[in-house]
């Protein structure tokens, strides 16, 4: 399950305020204990929190955020560095935030970090628009591996790698699309895809690979 460091820090506010008092924190006092002047925002947060089943709210009581989870599942935060392309090439690899994933999708946590799929190149793969994929960085690839690769320097994209002599393929899981095939000298391996998060409405799914 992905939650991204406020979507923590807003989680953990409202457990340590019901295990101090008793009741329910509101909205104002969330936001207070964490710098946030705009409820508005504090309530767009706790309602990403309970469409992950984590917590729970009347919207008819005040002090109605309610823990539903004791705990969130193990994780880890990692970088999340942008947004990759499952589709054609797309400019990414910028600052962000951190986000936590499940500690089982994390092998060697240094040189791990996370990508928010756009497009739907790999959907054969189960990977969808709107994923996130965890990715351990590596600057080479084993035919068959799903990768993250830069082309031309510029351009990352997410396929299924296939060295072909002094070139490589890079093969979607999308049978209306077509391989990307480039000399070897123009792709740089950014790192091999270790697992899945899946971040939306209906009850998160994470599966290693």
């Amino acid at each position: 399950m992905a939650l991204t460091r406020r979507q923590r820090q807003v989680y953990d506010v409202v457990r340590g305020f019901i295990a101090r008092n008793g009741y329910s924190p509101s909205l104002e006092e969330i936001g207070e204990a964490l710098g946030l002047s705009s409820v508005a925002t504090v309530h767009r947060h706790v309602a990403r929190l309970t469409e992950k089943g984590l917590l729970r709210k009347d919207a008819n009581r005040s002090r109605s955020v309610e823990v539903v989870e004791a705990e969130p599942p193990a994780a880890v935060s990692l970088p999340l560095l942008g947004t990759v392309a499952a589709g054609a090439p797309l400019e990414v690899f910028e600052d962000s935030e951190t986000i936590a994933v499940p500690r089982e999708l994390v092998g060697r946590r240094r040189g791990t970090f996370v990508l928010r799929v756009r497009g739907d190149s790999m959907i054969d793969e189960q990977i969808r628009d709107g994923d996130y994929v965890v990715v351990e960085s590596r600057p080479e690839a084993k035919d068959g591996e799903v990768v993250v690769a830069l082309l031309r320097g510029r351009e990352a994209t997410l396929k299924r790698f296939r060295r072909n002599g002094d070139r490589i393929q890079l093969i979607p899981a999308n049978p209306t699309m077509r391989p990307i095939d480039v000399p070897a000298v123009d792709v740089q391996i950014r790192g091999v895809v270790r697992g899945l998060v899946r971040h939306y409405a209906r009850p998160a799914v994470a599966r290693p690979r």
